[in-house]
C-alpha cells in the first residue's frame, strides 16, 4: 500500500486564498494565521513608529512594512511569510506584490498559536534566506530575542524595561520601556 502523498502548495494557492483569509507558505505547506490580538497590535505600532520615525529622520534608503506584507523568500514559489515587521534597504527587492529575497531585517511578534513557528521554523528560514537581523517580540514573557544573523551572534535576550541597540543601524537603539501597555 502506497504512503498518502502530503499536498503541495504554491504562491498561487495563497494567492487563491479566500478574501480575508491570511497563510503563510513555507517548504510548500500552509500555515494559517490567527487574527492578532490588541497587544499585538500595539506593539506592532510602536515598533512601525518608532523605527519609521527613525529612518525618516535620518534619511534613510531603507524601507518599512508592517504585516500584512508579502515576502518571497525562495525563487521556487513554495515559500512566502509575513513578518510582522520587515525593514528593507535594497531598492531592488521590492516590487507592487512585496519583497523578493530576504529583508535586512525581521521582527516576529509572538502569539499563542505561533511560538513554536517564530522561535523555530521562522529562526532557521530568515538565517537560510540571509535575513542580517531578526527579533522575536514575546509580550507573554516581556522578552526580545535578538540575533544579529550577519555575524552568526544571538540570541542577546533583552526585556521591554531595555533599550536595544538595532545592528543594521549603528546608533540607534529602541527603547522598550517608552511602550507602554
Amino acid at each position: 500500500m502506497p504512503l498518502p502523498r502530503e499536498n503541495f502548495y504554491t504562491i498561487d494557492d495563497i494567492y487563491n486564498l479566500p478574501d480575508g483569509q491570511r497563510a503563510e507558505l513555507i517548504d510548500g505547506q500552509i500555515y494559517n494565521m490567527a487574527p492578532p490580538s490588541r497587544k499585538h497590535q500595539d506593539i506592532l505600532s510602536f515598533l512601525h513608529l518608532t523605527i519609521g520615525n527613525y529612518i525618516i529622520q535620518n534619511n534613510g534608503n531603507c524601507k518599512i512594512y508592517p504585516a500584512p506584507f508579502a515576502v518571497f523568500l525562495e525563487n521556487d514559489k513554495c515559500t512566502y511569510v509575513e513578518p510582522d515587521i520587515s525593514v528593507i534597504c535594497d531598492p531592488d527587492k521590492l516590487d507592487d506584490r512585496g519583497c523578493n529575497g530576504a529583508p535586512d531585517w525581521i521582527i516576529e511578534i509572538v502569539s499563542p498559536g505561533s511560538k513554536s513557528m517564530d522561535y523555530y521554523t521562522k529562526l532557521a528560514l530568515y538565517r537560510a534566506a540571509g535575513v542580517r537581523e531578526y527579533w522575536i517580540v514575546d509580550p507573554q514573557r516581556q522578552v526580545i530575542l535578538v540575533y544579529d544573523m550577519e555575524h552568526g551572534e544571538g540570541p542577546v535576550i533583552r526585556s521591554f524595561n531595555d533599550s536595544i541597540p538595532v545592528m543594521i543601524y549603528p546608533g540607534f537603539s529602541v527603547d522598550f520601556s517608552l511602550f507602554k501597555f
